[in-house]
């Protein structure tokens, strides 16, 4: 049995279904070509999640229960610690969370294309769409469009991978490589924080060649866009893929840095750089911070550390849903998001916190 090509669709930021086109048949045709059964069952429970969530509405957390539930059984803490016959059990157990959502899961791929482009311009008019184009301040938009693409897999073994990174430092503006990755993973894990990944300087030792022509290919990419870029890729049994690029977005005190540097390179005039510096910039700049980080007593009053997904300090109630910060914000109640990992369907949440 010969597995066919499978795709990836991409449509709003952040949001992506990949390895459309995978059934059983598919799954076990996929597994014979490649002479890797965990990769192949890997990739199925990875499409049921993603399908059922972002195409057919059913959410996240039917699915992670189900895979905490698995790896509880199997006394294992990460997903790539899962053995073949735990992720064919995973994938089982996601069929029936379509059943017990009143769905069944389409085995005919055509059907998943169809479904699955008819969700992007449904989505167009969602609450996550509506409330990205509202703070972005994009307007005058007439419609979407669907991005289809074959798929380059990070999920197959230690030659392979996905990442995320900046051309430069959205922090401090430094002219440096600024992201992350993780080995035999793909697509949102590392965003998602749902495994621990390596920063990006760690590459070089794992897959020297590779991160060599990374380097070479932002280097490209900046003087032709003349910009910090925020760029995805995915490693494939040794072979680079750059998925996508866009203008990376930083923080104020990077903001002024870049758009002085970009000049005194000679990739802009000072007239370019000028737009660069967003009057949102100036605003985190004056941002409260806390004034001694490194004291011993700010050390002893940390009681938890994680990734921030905003600069400078906050004050307010702690809110473990997106729900709760909304209906925080109408009772006047000032709330600081906390979540266990990074997604899309926050993205209210994150825009009404602190």
């Amino acid at each position: 049995m010969i597995a066919q090509v499978m795709l990836s669709i991409n449509f709003f930021r952040n949001t992506t279904v990949l390895n459309l086109g995978m059934n059983d048949d598919v799954c076990q045709g996929l597994a014979a070509k490649t002479g890797n059964d965990r990769f192949a069952w890997d990739s199925y429970r990875r499409f049921l999640e993603m399908f059922g969530n972002v195409v057919l509405d059913i959410p996240r957390s039917a699915f992670e229960d189900e895979m905490d539930e698995v790896k509880f059984e199997c006394g294992v803490l990460e997903d790539s610690e899962l053995l073949v016959e735990d992720l064919k059990t995973i994938v089982d157990r996601f069929k029936k969370v379509y059943v017990s959502n009143g769905l069944t899961f389409p085995e005919n791929v055509l059907e998943q294309l169809k479904l699955a482009i008819s969700a992007v311009f449904r989505g167009w008019m969602g609450a996550r769409a509506v409330k990205y184009r509202e703070v972005e301040n994009i307007r005058g938009l007439l419609g979407t469009a669907v991005n289809v693409q074959a798929m380059a897999y990070g999920n197959m073994g230690e030659t392979s991978g996905t990442g995320v990174c900046f051309t430069r430092d959205p922090n401090s503006g430094t002219n440096e490589l600024f992201g992350e990755f993780l080995i035999d993973a793909q697509g949102e894990d590392v965003v998602a924080g749902i495994r621990t990944p390596l920063p990006i300087a760690k590459l070089q030792d794992a897959m020297p060649e590779v991160y060599d022509e990374f380097q070479k290919n932002c280097n490209i990419l900046e003087k032709h866009f003349c910009d910090m870029l925020d760029l995805e890729f995915t490693i494939q049994e040794g072979k680079l893929f750059m998925l996508q690029t866009r203008t990376g977005k930083r923080g104020g005190e990077a903001a002024v840095k870049i758009a002085v540097d970009l000049v005194d390179e000679g990739l802009i005039t000072k007239e370019e750089a000028i737009p660069k510096v967003l009057p949102e910039h100036l605003d985190q700049l004056l941002h409260p911070r806390f004034s001694d980080t490194d004291s011993d007593e700010y050390k002893k009053s940390v009681l938890a550390r994680g990734l921030p997904a905003s600069p400078g300090a906050a004050v307010g109630a702690l809110a473990f849903t997106n729900e709760k910060v909304l209906h925080n914000e109408e009772h006047g109640i000032p709330s600081i998001l906390v979540r266990d990992e990074t997604s899309p369907d926050d993205i209210e949440g994150m825009y009404s916190s602190q």
